[in-house]
């Protein structure tokens, strides 16, 4: 799992970055398929499935043999619920 970190924090986070956007790692299951989380400008960029598997899925791959398919997870993080809330709440 060091090697996958090492990844996302050196090619995949900074090539996000450079677009607005960025990355979560959720976890990697025992039949190694990583599961990640894309944010800002990444989140909702009609280009998000060609960056998840033209970046993403084979940066990881070629860097780690034991990762067999990397899925992303959709949906609200909590980060951006409460600053919703903060912003509902201060109308």
């Amino acid at each position: 799992m060091k090697k996958i970190l090492e990844v996302i924090e050196q090619k995949i986070r900074p090539a996000l970055n450079a677009h607005g956007g960025d990355i979560e790692f959720v976890e990697m299951t025992p039949d190694g398929v990583v599961k990640v989380r894309l944010s800002g400008a990444c989140a909702a960029c009609p280009g998000a499935q060609q960056t998840m598997s033209e970046l993403v899925e084979a940066s990881l791959k070629d860097a780690c043999p034991e990762v067999q398919r990397v899925i992303p997870l959709y949906g609200v993080s909590d980060d951006l619920v409460a600053q919703a809330l903060k912003i509902l709440r201060k109308s």
